[in-house]
């Protein structure tokens, strides 16, 4: 018999059992008996069966279909989260559907909306987002967790970065290695994440050097404000650590000082933050603070699948993310390890 024109009726008549406990036997269930669960999956072996996953979608009244909405679908980033997802799904035969809002809010509830009726659960990643926007445009019932965003009293599991902690953290190596004049490259103005980076190198520069007023630089997460930046830094030449609050600007504006004639780290050291596979093969190699993507996607398809499997649970506390300090040779100085 050619694979998959076996029908379940096939897998039960060659089993000796009702298409029922065929069924249930195929899918696991509790009430079948070790017997009659061998049997039966010995006949589907047999028959070369495949189960037809539009019907079992009708029969559980579940589409099989995870609904992914990100602020952007492009860059090492967005991938490396995709890639976590997919790879926990994919343990578990379930499907994703994408969709891009581009970091806007009118554009996460309209993707939110479209997902209605076509996935079994959702997860969000919009730093921007807030409980009220979530509950008004989630189909009531529809399980959900948000990556990036606290939401307190939402009903919704959620994944935060503690980007201040890793901030703080990052101004602290720097400092360490000797740095006593710091920039910092920020991310998005309206963005949670980079206001906290932002939040925390203000802080820590203050308590760690004495600087009320540290440098700066307005930045938006890419190449080119990473470029900019670099160019501001060379025509001060006072600055000798920065901070970015992303790897692709570091990078960017690492290897727009190198071409312009500054030595990194001898001259600046230079430290980022998620890192991005690319930040282990640029020259020199860019210290970060490693947040581990592809698991932060992995862990909340996890949080997902418990929250479809068991929809009375509580949402519980956000799971809190600590970024580590991964030391390479664009900051190290003073010999203090590497990453």
């Amino acid at each position: 018999m050619a694979i998959g024109t076996a029908t379940i009726r096939d897998v039960a008549r060659a089993a000796e059992v009702s298409v029922a406990s065929a069924s249930r036997a195929l899918n696991g269930h509790h009430s079948v008996t070790p017997a009659t669960r061998e049997r039966v999956l010995s006949a589907a072996q047999a028959l070369n069966y495949v189960p037809h996953l539009g019907a079992r979608s009708l029969s559980t009244r579940r589409s099989n279909t995870i609904g992914v909405v990100l602020p952007d679908l492009f860059g090492e980033f967005f991938s490396e989260i995709i890639r976590g997802i997919d790879r926990a799904a994919h343990r578990r035969g379930l499907q994703l559907l994408l969709s891009n809002m581009h970091g806007n809010a009118d554009e996460t509830a309209l993707a939110i909306r479209a997902m209605r009726g076509r996935v079994d659960g959702l997860l969000v990643m919009s730093p921007e987002i807030d409980a009220d926007v979530l509950v008004a445009n989630l189909p009531t019932g529809l399980p959900a967790v948000v990556m990036g965003a606290r939401l307190d009293g939402a009903g919704h599991a959620s994944i935060v970065i503690d980007n201040h902690a890793g901030a703080w953290a990052a101004v602290e190596h720097l400092v360490a290695q000797g740095c006593t004049r710091l920039a910092h490259i920020a991310g998005p103005a309206d963005n949670a994440d980079a206001l906290e980076r932002a939040r925390g190198f203000r802080e820590a520069a203050r308590a760690l050097l004495g600087d009320e007023t540290p440098l700066v630089l307005p930045g938006d997460f890419s190449e080119e404000a990473g470029v900019a930046a670099a160019g501001a830094l060379r025509a001060r030449g006072d600055i000798d650590g920065v901070f970015s609050a992303n790897d692709i600007m570091a990078i960017a504006c690492m290897v727009s000082l190198i071409e312009g004639g500054v030595a990194v780290p001898e001259k600046v050291a230079i430290i980022g933050f998620d890192d991005v596979p690319i930040a282990r093969f640029v020259t020199p190699r860019l210290s970060t603070m490693g947040i581990r993507i592809a698991d932060l996607g992995a862990r909340a398809l996890d949080r997902l699948i418990e929250a479809i499997d068991d929809p009375a649970a509580p949402a519980g506390e956000p799971d809190h993310l600590m970024p580590e300090l991964l030391v390479r040779a664009s900051s190290l100085r003073a010999g203090d390890g590497g990453g």
